[in-house]
């Protein structure tokens, strides 16, 4: 891969994605927000639609906000607390590929549920079906990391992704460097995932950010009367 390409792809494309991804968010959520939602099938198939559900959406908390984590926490952290990079490198192998397991089986039984059950394939959309797939090629190009990852047990190659990862949150403009000789794998997925970013304020995966944590503090329990609709009888003036 060139050197502009490279930079075009991991250096540029990061925060074309990212500024799409937080304006085009708080737009839709301005000007759209009865569109914010899951568009729930719940009511079709509903046994594969739980365990489905259930699987992919563990797998993928899982995924990222270990990726989250993962890339983002300066490696002087790490090095502070005493977790060596090969020691991080294989926890997020394990953790990585039980989570990731998890979300395609998830994810594979969301696919077939939706393309071939004719009445949830007639009350989904055009752009349902596209980001769930896209989320299935990106979890399994993250699964196809795994055995690249096993030849570099010493932490090397994840040290290269953290720096490139923050590099680009504080500005540095050397940050596509650090991929340049990525194995073709991650770097797809790198690609993939920035795309998604890219593309998420204008699908179903807005409803990610209603996390509804007003029930925390909901009293459990409800009030419920019932307005009385009999109507009192009449009295006449010699009663």
């Amino acid at each position: 891969m060139s050197d502009f390409l490279n930079t075009l792809l991991f250096g540029i494309y990061p925060y074309i994605a990212l500024a799409v991804l937080i304006l085009g968010t708080i737009v839709r959520y301005d000007r759209e927000p009865y569109s914010w939602r899951s568009g729930s099938s719940q009511l079709l198939r509903r046994k594969q639609l739980v365990w489905g559900s259930v699987l992919f959406h563990v797998g993928v908390l899982i995924i990222f906000f270990g990726h989250l984590i993962g890339l983002l926490t300066p490696i002087a952290i790490f090095d502070a607390i005493g977790i060596s990079h090969g020691a991080k490198q294989l926890l997020a192998i394990v953790a990585g590929g039980i989570a990731g397991i998890m979300a395609i089986v998830g994810a594979t039984m969301l696919i077939h549920r939706r393309l071939f059950d004719a009445r949830v394939r007639a009350a989904s959309s055009n752009a349902d079906t596209m980001i769930i797939i896209l989320l299935w090629v990106q979890i399994a190009l993250g699964l196809m990391t795994i055995p690249i990852s096993l030849q570099h047990l010493d932490g090397h190659e994840m040290v290269r992704f953290m720096t490139w990862a923050q590099g680009i949150f504080v500005f540095n403009g050397d940050a596509a460097s650090y991929v340049a000789g990525a194995s073709i794998i991650f770097k797809l997925h790198i690609f993939l995932g920035l795309t998604i970013l890219l593309v998420f304020p204008f699908t179903r995966l807005v409803h990610m950010l209603s996390v509804p944590v007003r029930y925390l503090w909901r009293p459990g329990y409800q009030v419920v009367r019932e307005r009385n609709r009999r109507t009192a009888p009449l009295r006449t003036p010699a009663e």
